[in-house]
């Protein structure tokens, strides 16, 4: 019990005791002001909490995991009389959100203002609330508190790890013929000119035929005959394992004298999946490679291939939501989706499976002049079943690069070391796998 109110409560039995046995004026007054004091401080506490006014706001409303948050608080007392304490409680869902603060003593017509950090380490949406502001008396009897609903959403986009080098897709060569589709992008085939509409780019106006006409006019382009890159992502529900993981809070100190800390991926086939297939769509993207997506968990997501900045947002936010809770096989997306592909476009293929339908999906590109290259995650080290090493033999014999990735892998060294262990080939329709012979 709070010592305000154990005294209160010795003034009131004295009080009450001293009025029943000797009926001095001194007990009645001790009964009186234990009631006085009650309900002065029920009254505090309610007036006080009507004058808060509490602001939240953060400066970027989208990161990666591994960011920081930094966020803005500021609380304000509009009211004439003064807070003794204020408690600030951030009910965020995001692991372990910092920004919850205890002030003592804000004063009428006073603000406090302080600033939250927080390391993001899972991936998703969160809001920036509620928020709970409580406050107390001077005698701490009574507290009152107000709940401020979350105003913004923070979406955290998987964690990005730079790779260094990666097999470059073969594509059509230059000089292929040109693939009859209008593009978004400025590309070194012109299809002509149409008239500017708003919000054009100024660098597709055609000065030439603006100059003749007397009014703006702008180029029209034609997809190249450059091979698209496009990354399937296994998402059915019953390949993918997680180990049992514990996540340890990360505090934010002054990291003006301190090294960054390192953040760890959980032990999941998914979230290894998640940011490897992010760091491949920045990789590419940054190489100005048009880049496609392709997933299928409970809903079907299709990306179609693009080089801009606005494609891997799209990508990035795509995977930020994305869940293993799919019934599709990844053969089922490729046979679904490898159609609508131009000849001569890499897959790259990421998923944990053992099972030999993923040497089915890979034929099925082969068949369409498509070139494939694996991803595969040994579930062993994930705590599933073993067969990985099968089907990495197999992969091989069909002459398709595959990177094995463990458990605590080092994903950039990982990924970047492929193209120092493995040379692309440029299949033929006559080349067939060469399979090892017992005699």
């Amino acid at each position: 019990m709070k010592a305000g109110r154990i005294l209160v409560a010795l003034l009131f039995v004295v009080g009450g005791i001293g009025v029943l046995v000797s009926g001095a004026t001194i007990y009645s007054r001790f009964l009186y002001s234990s009631a006085f004091l009650v309900l002065f401080s029920w009254a505090w506490t309610r007036w006080v909490i009507r004058g808060v006014v509490f602001e939240r706001s953060s400066r970027e409303l989208r990161a990666n995991v591994g960011d920081v948050l930094e966020e803005s608080y500021r609380i304000s007392n509009r009211g004439r009389l003064p807070m003794p304490w204020v408690e600030i409680l951030n009910h965020s869902t995001i692991p372990f959100a910092a920004g919850s603060r205890l002030f003592t003593l804000l004063m009428g017509k006073q603000r406090r203002n302080y600033t939250a950090r927080t390391w993001l380490t899972r991936r998703g949406s969160f809001q920036l609330g509620p928020t709970r502001i409580t406050v107390g008396d001077p005698f701490g009897l009574f507290t009152s508190s107000r709940e401020f609903q979350s105003k913004d959403t923070l979406i955290v986009f998987p964690m990005i790890h730079e790779i260094r080098s990666f097999p470059t897709p073969q594509g059509v060569l230059t000089g292929g013929q040109v693939i009859r589709k209008k593009s978004p992008d400025v590309t070194p085939h012109a299809a002509g000119v149409r008239e500017y509409v708003h919000g054009d780019a100024m660098k597709r106006i055609h000065w030439p035929s603006s100059a003749r006409r007397n009014r703006l006019m702008v180029k029209e382009f034609e997809q190249d005959p450059q091979a698209e890159l496009w990354i399937y992502l296994d998402l059915q529900q019953n390949i993918h394992y997680q180990q049992r993981h514990k996540q340890q809070e990360i505090p934010f100190y002054d990291m003006l004298l301190r090294k960054r800390p390192k953040i760890d991926l959980p032990p999941s086939t998914l979230e290894y999946s998640v940011s490897i297939a992010a760091s491949l769509a920045h990789y590419f993207l940054n190489q100005r490679r048009a880049v496609g997506f392709a997933s299928a968990g409970q809903t079907y997501n299709v990306l179609p291939a693009e080089r801009s900045e606005r494609q891997e947002a799209k990508i990035l936010e795509t995977l930020a939501f994305v869940k293993a809770d799919g019934t599709l096989s990844l053969a089922g997306l490729v046979s679904t989706q490898a159609a609508l592909l131009p000849q001569g476009s890499s897959v790259i293929l990421i998923t944990p499976t053992t099972r030999p339908t993923l040497l089915q999906a890979v034929d099925d590109l082969q068949l369409r002049y498509l070139s494939p290259i694996v991803v595969l995650l040994d579930v062993n080290t994930f705590g599933g079943p073993t067969g990985t090493d099968v089907l990495i033999s197999a992969l091989k014999d069909r002459r398709v690069p595959v990177i094995p990735i463990a458990c605590e892998d080092d994903l950039p060294q990982a990924l970047s070391e492929i193209s120092s262990n493995f040379k692309l080939q440029e299949l033929r329709q006559w080349q067939t796998p060469e399979l090892s012979l017992s005699i």
